[in-house]
C-alpha cells in the first residue's frame, strides 16, 4: 500500500516569495520490496497562469532522480553539486523518483560518479525500455497510477542484491540526521572503514565524496536555521557545523546558495 510522506522536505531554499496556494507538492513512500532502492516518489504541480514566473531552488541531496516531464524533458539527473534552480511559469507539473543513496547503482551497475552533475535521457540509460517507460508514465493522470507503472518497471529490471547499497544508504542517512558528524574521520571511526575505502564506496554507489555529503547536509541545517524566526549567531552556527571559522562558512554558503547567510536569512523570513 502506497502511503504519503508527512515529514517536511529538506533542502528547499527560501530565496524568493511564493504563493503556496498555487502549488501541489506530494511525496509517497515506495512499496516495501523496493524500499532499499527508492526513497520516495514526488510530484510538483503549479498554476501560475496570469502571474509572474517564480524561481524554485533546492540544495540537492546525494541521490539520483528519475524525472518525468512533458515535451521531451524527462530525464535521469545524477547527484548535483551545485544549487538546483528552475523557473516555474504558466501551468505544469513534474513526477519523479528519488532513489536512496546507492539505490540507483543496481539498475545500471556502473560507478555513480559517471552520473554526477549530469542529466541524461531515460533512453540513454535504459535503452528503448526507458523511452517506453517515459511514455507510459506520462500517459497516466494520477500519482498512484504513475507509481504503479514505475514500480513494475523497477521490478522487471530485477536488480541484484548488493549489501553495499544498504551500507552506503545507512551511512548517508546517518550523516543527514546527526549534526555531530562534521568530518570524514567521524565516519571512519564509526564504521571501521579506512578513509580510502570509504571514498571508493561513495564514488561507486553515491557518486559524490563523503566530504561533500557531510558539507551538503550541514548546509541544509544552516539554511533551515537561518530561515527560522529566531536570531542566529553566525559564528556559533559555523563552529557547530564543523567550520574552523565564520569566514570559511560564509564563503561556502555564498558559493553554493548564491547569497550570504545574512542576506538569505532576511529573504527567507519574509516568505
Amino acid at each position: 500500500m502506497i502511503r504519503r510522506k508527512t515529514d517536511p522536505p529538506r533542502g528547499v531554499l527560501k530565496t524568493a516569495f511564493s504563493d503556496q496556494h498555487r502549488y501541489r507538492h506530494e511525496r509517497y513512500h515506495p512499496s516495501q520490496d523496493l524500499g532499499q532502492y527508492v526513497e520516495h516518489y514526488w510530484t510538483v504541480e503549479w498554476d501560475l497562469r496570469g502571474e509572474v514566473p517564480e524561481r524554485a531552488e533546492t540544495l540537492p541531496h546525494p541521490s539520483v532522480h528519475m524525472i518525468f516531464e512533458s515535451d521531451g524533458r524527462s530525464r535521469i539527473r545524477g547527484p548535483a553539486r551545485k544549487k538546483f534552480s528552475t523557473l516555474l511559469e504558466d501551468k505544469g507539473g513534474v513526477f519523479a523518483v528519488k532513489f536512496t543513496p546507492g539505490g540507483f547503482y543496481p539498475f545500471v551497475s556502473v560507478p555513480l560518479s559517471r552520473f554526477s552533475d549530469k542529466t541524461l535521457r531515460l533512453g540513454d540509460v535504459f535503452g528503448a525500455a526507458g523511452d517506453d517507460l517515459d511514455q507510459a508514465v506520462l500517459a497516466q493522470i494520477t500519482d498512484l497510477s504513475r507509481i504503479n507503472v514505475v514500480e513494475n518497471f523497477l521490478r522487471e529490471c530485477q536488480p541484484e542484491m548488493d549489501e553495499n547499497v544498504l551500507k552506503v544508504s545507512t551511512i548517508v542517512y546517518e550523516v543527514a540526521k546527526e549534526r555531530g558528524i562534521v568530518k570524514v574521520e567521524d565516519l571512519v571511526d564509526r564504521h571501521g572503514l579506512n578513509k580510502r575505502m570509504l571514498q571508493r564506496l561513495f564514488a561507486r554507489y553515491v557518486g559524490v565524496s563523503p566530504k561533500w555529503v557531510i558539507q551538503r547536509y550541514r548546509l541544509h541545517e544552516a539554511a533551515e536555521k537561518l530561515a527560522s524566526s529566531e536570531e542566529v549567531n553566525q559564528t556559533e552556527l559555523a563552529l557547530n557545523l564543523g567550520y574552523s571559522d565564520q569566514a570559511h562558512f560564509i564563503r561556502d554558503f555564498r558559493t553554493i546558495v548564491g547569497t550570504s547567510p545574512a542576506a538569505y536569512a532576511r529573504t527567507a523570513r519574509r516568505n
